[in-house]
């Protein structure tokens, strides 16, 4: 979706100086070169208004959500019934030695509350969750579990928030944070 948002707006972006041009070029064969300067600055006036017509009225990437259900430590369930997947973690699954640990703190930590979920390229995964960094209070609450130690970092791509996830995790191993660290040498 973010991605799409993205391309719907260069390519409106796009046409609009191809239209701000091709019109230009037809106005000066038609025109003085007096009255062109007044021309082109109404063109531009309006260029510069669709673009901002266009910028405002597009959905944000960023989207407010209440948060539903917690399915496990790094996938819950938003209102609409939204599923969605953590970004750049990757929590003990069922019957594993942290799952009860990294899904307790992300139950108690966002069940009920408004979180920010933010996009990157990769929308969605193979089993159609979408995958999404989820932000508390300003907070990134996928960088967070990390740094808590109840889950590890895990990148199938680049990313805008690689850096902070790994230097989580390298902090929760060197001072045996959490419950994926506390007993490892």
């Amino acid at each position: 979706m973010g991605a799409l948002i993205l391309r719907i707006k260069l390519a409106t972006e796009v046409f609009y100086i191809l239209f701000y041009v091709n019109v230009c070029n037809l106005i000066k064969k038609m025109v003085e070169n007096k009255y062109l300067r007044i021309l082109e600055l109404i063109i531009l006036i309006f260029l510069f208004i669709g673009l901002y017509v266009v910028n405002y009225y597009t959905p944000e990437e960023n989207e407010g959500k209440i948060v539903t259900k917690i399915t496990d430590g790094d996938t819950i369930i938003v209102q609409g019934g939204e599923i969605v997947r953590f970004l750049g973690v990757d929590c003990d699954e069922k019957g594993r030695e942290c799952y009860n640990e990294a899904k307790n703190f992300t139950d108690f930590s966002l069940l009920n509350k408004e979180v920010i979920l933010k996009s990157e390229s990769e929308d969605t995964d193979k089993y159609g969750r979408n995958l999404r960094w989820i932000f508390l209070d300003g907070e990134n609450f996928n960088q967070m579990l990390v740094e808590k130690g109840y889950c590890i970092a895990r990148f199938d791509q680049n990313s805008k928030y690689k850096n902070e996830v790994v230097n989580a995790e390298n902090y929760a191993i060197e001072n045996k944070v959490g419950c994926k660290w506390k007993d490892k040498i």
